[in-house]
């Protein structure tokens, strides 16, 4: 008897799963096709920076072949993330009070567009500031001539941070909502959060002080927006079991 529980959740996540992964192969199929243009549009502002007359480069054979399809595949995961993040709170939303599953298409909606946010935040402002301030920085005789994986590598790295960062709002609220802390003492530790979010930025972007700090400065202003927002659904101490299914 003990088990059988157990077993449904298991089964049911596999489910999930399974979704996902047809979900994410469906919308790779289709961008499969377009790799090339995929890749050409990503490699648009470092070809910008570039000096006139200089290309990207490949240094392995298979590399032109295999970079533009490994984009495909994480641009399908990446427009696949509504459709994952649905799978999730499907997942948990029968352990959820009513309350909280109220909270659930709008946290999920907003999870998609801050994440969306972040990445068209660093390729249209970050990339181009950082990249034109690192390929001058080459010193004087120096080519620059980037390896279209490394530089793939590095785009989706900076994605990666900015989009995570911008969820900033999504984890305040989650963080007072389920009482680990609650938004008075977000408030008191705000120099620190501060702080914090130049040192997040230092790590995650490239060694350039443009990068770090425009990643620190909407992390800070976001942490902002969360403590406004998470004092609107602050959790009040009321009789939270006459919610519950």
């Amino acid at each position: 008897m003990s088990q059988s529980p157990l077993i449904d959740h298991l089964l049911e996540l596999r489910r999930r799963l399974l979704w996902c992964v047809i979900v994410v192969l469906l919308i790779f199929s289709v961008f499969a096709v377009f790799a090339d243009e995929l890749y050409r549009y990503v490699a648009a502002p470092m070809l910008a920076s570039l000096p006139q007359g200089s290309t990207l480069i490949a240094t392995d054979v298979a590399t032109p072949f295999f970079t533009p399809f490994k984009l495909a595949l994480v641009s399908a995961i990446a427009v696949a993330v509504p459709m994952l993040l649905w799978q999730v709170w499907g997942f948990i939303a029968p352990g959820l009070y009513k309350r909280e599953k109220r909270l659930v298409v709008p946290l999920m909606v907003s999870s998609s567009l801050l994440f969306y946010a972040g990445v068209a935040f660093a390729y249209w402002v970050v990339l181009p500031l950082a990249l034109n301030f690192l390929a001058n920085s080459a010193p004087e005789g120096v080519t620059v001539a980037t390896d279209i994986a490394r530089y793939l590598d590095f785009v989706l790295a900076i994605f990666m941070a900015f989009g995570i960062a911008f969820e900033t709002p999504v984890a305040i609220i989650l963080l007072c909502w389920t009482g680990v802390t609650n938004v008075k003492s977000l408030r008191a530790k705000r120099p620190y959060v501060i702080v914090g979010a130049f040192v997040v930025g230092m790590i995650l972007t490239p060694p350039d002080v443009i990068s770090q700090t425009l990643l620190a400065i909407p992390m800070w202003l976001l942490f902002e927006l969360g403590l406004v927002i998470a004092s609107l659904y602050q959790r009040k101490p009321r009789d939270a079991d006459a919610e519950h299914e």
